[in-house]
């Protein structure tokens, strides 16, 4: 525990896959180029209550998907990566551009093309329902599986271990209370 809550203080950026993370996995395909995906509630609030703590939220995602750039609008997700299938050229982009280093990124994968972010990571997590090769290259996986509150989850923790979980959940509500809300 103490260890995770160390490397947690150093996070500035939450760094997400999408399909199997922020979504259960299942892509549908409808007529005209239609995907559909489906998005978990809790995991948007806990994205708002990274955002509250004052962290960075980006998407690395191999698919090119236009509901995933509304969900990352809905949610004002900082960067979006997509199309992105060698991850590691995505996430350099994002170091250079934000001017973080690894330790600075948690990362939140959940198969093969997430493996060599999840390994530089300063704090990387798999979501419950990974696959085998990427749990056992995470520092933390999840009990909750992808797209089922598996972000929300992962935050939380997160939170805790940088001391800022109240401060943020406060901060959301005076937020929401502002909106009318």
């Amino acid at each position: 525990m103490k260890a995770f809550d160390a490397k947690a203080r150093k996070i500035r950026m939450l760094l997400l896959d999408v399909d199997g993370v922020m979504t259960d996995g299942g892509i549908l395909l409808g007529s005209d180029s239609i995907e559909l995906k489906k998005f978990d509630a809790h995991d948007g609030m806990g994205i708002a209550l990274a955002k509250a703590a004052g962290m960075l939220i980006g998407i690395l995602t191999g698919r090119d998907s236009e509901a995933v750039r509304r969900r990352a609008k809905e949610l004002e997700i900082d960067e979006i990566q997509q199309g992105a299938m060698d991850k590691e050229k995505g996430y350099e982009a994002i170091l250079k551009k934000y001017s973080l280093k690894d330790e600075e990124i948690a990362y939140i994968g959940d198969d093969l093309l997430d493996i060599p972010i999840l390994r530089r990571a300063g704090l990387s997590v798999c979501v419950a329902n990974g696959v085998e090769e990427a749990k056992k290259v995470s520092h933390y996986v999840t009990q909750k599986r992808g797209g089922e509150g598996a972000i929300r989850e992962a935050v939380e923790k997160i939170l805790a271990g940088k001391g800022k979980k109240k401060e943020a959940i406060l901060s959301l509500l005076s937020w929401a209370k502002g909106r009318g809300g």
